[in-house]
């Protein structure tokens, strides 16, 4: 599976000129050591089932704190892969700054990166208003969160969204061990499900 995914990945790359910011990330990934590309591998294992089903844009089932207002609909289901970039400041990891390439059931359909923003290759980009709120559903996995969208640009998939839900995460923990000094990067692996909405009418 892994050697089919990036095959797809290139083929998309090659194909969408919108991407092309994406190739950095993709080299990166694959000159990075077997074991955090083992880790990627195991966790898009278990996210195999969303990739698949990316046509079903029915609402995820959350907790009440980041559930979306009536009058908002899902438009587009994304499943996401990547890393969160975290930096030692001599106290703490601080905030993490996401790296990740969405799939849908036609491959490789965006980019996400900090802001947060989503970058699709249909020529559209939003920004999540932070902070977000947000929820610990797995003590083991970065927070489940919903955002309003700020800033929709152009058209295409994520033009006129109004939230974006990051749900079933899986990995993408700052580390628990201090950083050995300041400046020091950590790029934890992760999967989430993305989800955006559009306002009913």
């Amino acid at each position: 599976m892994k050697q089919v995914m990036m095959n797809e990945r290139n083929k998309t790359i090659n194909e969408t000129p919108a991407l092309g910011r994406l190739g950095q990330f993709v080299w990166a990934a694959r000159s990075t050591n077997k074991i955090t590309v083992g880790a990627l591998a195991l966790l898009l294992g278990g996210g195999l089932a969303a990739l698949a089903s990316g046509n079903d844009n029915r609402a995820p089932e959350v907790p009440d704190d980041i559930a979306v207002p009536a009058g908002n609909k899902v438009h587009f289901h994304g499943f996401g892969v990547g890393v969160q970039i975290y930096t030692w400041n001599g106290t703490s990891w601080g905030t993490a700054v996401p790296e990740a390439i969405l799939f849908h059931a036609e491959g490789v359909v965006a980019i996400h990166f900090a802001g947060p923003t989503w970058q699709s290759n249909s020529g559209s980009t939003v920004v999540g208003a932070l902070p977000p709120k947000a929820v610990i559903v797995d003590p083991n996995a970065i927070p489940w969160l919903r955002l309003n969208a700020k800033s929709p640009e152009g058209p295409g998939i994520f033009a006129n969204t109004t939230f974006i839900q990051r749900v079933n995460t899986s990995g993408g923990k700052a580390p628990s061990a201090d950083g050995a000094f300041v400046g020091q990067v950590a790029r934890v692996p992760y999967t989430a499900d993305y989800f955006f909405y559009r306002q009913t009418n």
